[in-house]
């Protein structure tokens, strides 16, 4: 019985009218305690006939058939039924509870969008989406320098620099509505199979940024010749503004099927030619003449470069940033642990497939072959080729004295 009315506050049940007289040894509906009472005489249970169930459902009043008011008892000797959690809801408070969830999810949504740093050395654009700033004809992105983009000396590589460049320069085709299928190819030069080759790249590095830091790239791109298109960068210290790194590029058309260059199409000039700045190049030009390598004018060479899988692009060639990488594979290691690279000029000539092998060629001038570790200015001359001897890239790199060096504390 006391498990029937612990369970009758939450479901009610109806009851049928009793009869005052009768006589009976179970009771089998739901009744309030207050109406039993037991009988002297035989020591049985009497059911009065203001037996009825709890009077509220839903926290509002009602009537069950059956049920009858007690005479001559007030509300004090019946207490009400327990106030319950159930009882105290309205029908729709689920409807409610969903309906609230689905706004606090939708304001920490809108909240992520309209995020704001709360450190002053946080540049905004936290999704690294980039956006076009200067009347719609520069392209800005950020940069975190990751720690998997550091080399031994703490310090960005000159290969993240160059990966940085080139994702901002995809990233503004991109976002200006110019991006077809291709890799950085417009609508007009998918339709006509031609995709773009960088020619000639020069950079000039002025601070390398460390683990942490934020940089904030620049590019833009003007008209080079009739048949051409330069796209400098600058790279700032995201935090000081300080200037990082100067590029300037120069790029031409080459039809992806017959690997040959091409001219632009007035179709595809009608579409880049109103993103073009009329500005003079972020850096002047290095006219000097790179010295073509072989074996009796170089000091270093490393044969059996060959390339992997995952140093190829879309177009099926290898990414301009690898040749970089094999360029310096013959740099003098001395050199490089107590010189960093300043500025780097490079002509690319021909371009390596995946079945390629190749040799990198480097010549040291400015100072003896043995003295590199003590010498504040040292130039190089680069060569990268084909085993049978056809030139792939020209380049000179200069290298300055590490003045400095950070030392961090990683210890726990």
């Amino acid at each position: 019985m006391v498990a029937t009315s612990a369970t009758s506050s939450f479901f009610p049940l109806p009851s049928s009218p009793l009869d005052p007289t009768a006589k009976t040894n179970k009771v089998t509906t739901s009744t309030n305690f207050s109406g039993l009472s037991p009988t002297p005489n035989s020591g049985r249970m009497k059911v009065k006939p203001n037996a009825q169930a709890p009077p509220k459902i839903n926290g509002k009043r009602v009537g069950l058939p059956g049920s009858v008011k007690p005479d001559n008892e007030t509300s004090s000797q019946h207490p009400a039924a327990p106030r319950t959690f159930i009882n105290q809801l309205p029908d729709w408070s689920m409807l409610l509870a969903a309906i609230t969830t689905v706004f606090l999810a939708a304001e920490k949504q809108w909240m992520m969008l309209d995020w704001k740093p709360r450190r002053s050395d946080v540049i905004m654009d936290p999704f690294g989406l980039g956006r076009i700033v200067q009347d719609g004809l520069v392209f800005r992105q950020n940069f975190s320098i990751r720690s998997y983009e550091i080399g031994a000396d703490r310090s960005a590589s000159i290969e993240t620099v160059m990966n940085h460049l080139q994702e901002t320069a995809l990233n503004h085709v991109k976002t200006a509505g110019l991006l077809g299928d291709g890799f950085g190819s417009t609508p007009e030069m998918v339709k006509k199979n031609l995709i773009w080759v960088v020619t000639r790249m020069q950079v000039v590095v002025d601070k390398y940024p460390t683990w942490g830091d934020v940089v904030e790239v620049d590019t833009w791109v003007s008209q080079s010749g009739k048949n051409g298109m330069r796209r400098d960068w600058l790279v700032r210290d995201g935090n000081t503004g300080e200037i990082l790194t100067r590029a300037s590029s120069v790029w031409v058309m080459m039809n992806k099927l017959t690997r040959r260059l091409s001219k632009i199409p007035e179709e595809v000039r009608g579409e880049i030619e109103p993103y073009f700045v009329n500005s003079d190049p972020v850096l002047a030009e290095d006219s000097r003449k790179l010295t073509k390598l072989d074996d009796k004018t170089a000091d270093y060479v490393r044969s059996g470069l060959t390339p992997r899988w995952s140093d190829l692009d879309v177009n099926q060639h290898v990414n301009n940033v690898k040749y970089i990488g094999w360029i310096l594979e013959s740099a003098p290691v001395g050199m490089m642990e107590s010189q960093k690279l300043k500025s780097m000029t490079l002509e690319y000539r021909r371009e390596c497939g995946r079945d390629s092998v190749l040799q990198s060629l480097t010549a040291v001038s400015g100072c003896d072959v043995g003295s590199l570790g003590t010498a504040g200015e040292v130039e190089c001359q680069h060569l990268l080729r084909l085993q049978d001897g056809a030139e792939v890239v020209r380049g000179r790199t200069e290298w300055s004295s590490k003045t400095s060096t950070t030392t961090w504390d990683i210890t726990p």
